[in-house]
């Protein structure tokens, strides 16, 4: 076998209907699905079921652990010569694997990863979203690839590692949030080659709604710090960014009442993300809803960095104890 793909599942049995429904579409066959229920309250077993005529599929379901864990669980019962990790909201295009196999035939790796985009069907809001996650102006063109501040790190979401290189590592932490950034981290450190592939793109979901975005990116945030603290020499500056901004913004808001003018540079801000996005969306309101998304991945990351540095670097606190309602509910 070829390629495991090991998808962890949390209450999501329409997103996993597509992304199933993609898989049978792939050109390139030799490879299996794991999917692994985590304690859904939801379960998609139903939906899988539909494609065991289609697909090499099988599924299982555990109690509660959190996604890293649960990809373990999958990785230990799959076959495959490399695992390939997805998250349940994505969809890929019909020649995924083969451009991960011409990366692989061209230039051997360990691990890589690729990008996201955003698919025809995605809500504007879902659109919006992915600029926000994936423009140079929000630093998510910068934190890996072609245009980068530091190297790249594969993401959960599109992740391929060889099992070998896998089981030598142990697979992922405990952490409930940012184990996709600390299994990366110890790839580099133990040696291993990590490329992007970009032919190797998928269609990302990521969330549904601004409200749900900024929970994800704040955590994002605290993820950061969590991981500055097991690996000092991970934070670089590019993470930095978020923060200063959201201490920019707080500054430049607090100054409104006394000078307006002081609100320039963050009408200036949102007026380049509007013109940017709406010319690579061609489309206006998502570049309206882009300026929203922008500022809640710029804050929320910055935010939920400095509440994470003041508990974790000023109190001392430890994960669990400084972050108990966010990564273990």
């Amino acid at each position: 076998m070829r390629y495991s793909v090991i998808i962890p599942v949390y209450n999501r049995p329409d997103e996993v209907n597509e992304l199933l429904q993609s898989l049978t579409c792939q050109h390139f066959k030799n490879f299996e699905v794991i999917i692994v229920e985590d304690g859904s309250s939801v379960p998609c077993k139903a939906v899988t079921d539909t494609y065991k005529e289609l697909l090499n599929i099988r599924y299982f379901s555990k109690p509660n652990s959190g996604p890293g864990q649960t990809r373990n669980y999958g990785a230990e019962r799959s076959q495959g010569e490399y695992l390939i990790i997805l998250d349940s909201d994505c969809i890929l295009p019909e020649g995924y694997f083969e451009a991960v196999e011409k990366e692989l035939q061209r230039i051997p790796a360990d691990a890589f990863g690729g990008p996201d985009r955003a698919h025809d069907s995605f809500s504007d809001i879902q659109k919006a979203i992915n600029y926000s996650m994936t423009s140079f102006f929000t630093t998510g063109g910068i934190r890996g690839g072609k245009k980068k501040m530091d190297k790249f790190y594969p993401r959960s979401f599109n992740m391929g590692v060889r099992r070998e290189v896998y089981q030598v590592l142990g697979g992922f932490s405990k952490m409930r949030f940012g184990e996709d950034i600390d299994f990366s981290i110890r790839i580099f450190k133990g040696g291993y080659t990590c490329r992007l592939f970009p032919g190797a793109w998928v269609y990302h979901k990521r969330r549904t709604d601004l409200k749900k975005f900024f929970k994800q990116v704040h955590n994002s945030g605290i993820a950061r710090i969590n991981l500055y603290k097991k690996y000092p020499e991970s934070l670089k500056p590019v993470h930095l960014l978020p923060a200063l901004f959201t201490v920019g913004v707080a500054f430049f808001l607090l100054g409104a009442p006394f000078c307006l003018y002081s609100l320039t540079p963050i009408a200036l801000y949102a007026l380049l993300v509007c013109a940017d996005s709406t010319s690579r969306n061609r489309n206006l309101r998502i570049g309206i809803y882009s300026v929203a998304a922008s500022f809640i991945q710029l804050t929320g990351y910055g935010t939920g960095f400095w509440r994470a540095w003041w508990q974790r670097c000023v109190c001392k606190k430890g994960e669990f104890e400084a972050f108990q309602k966010n990564f273990y509910k």
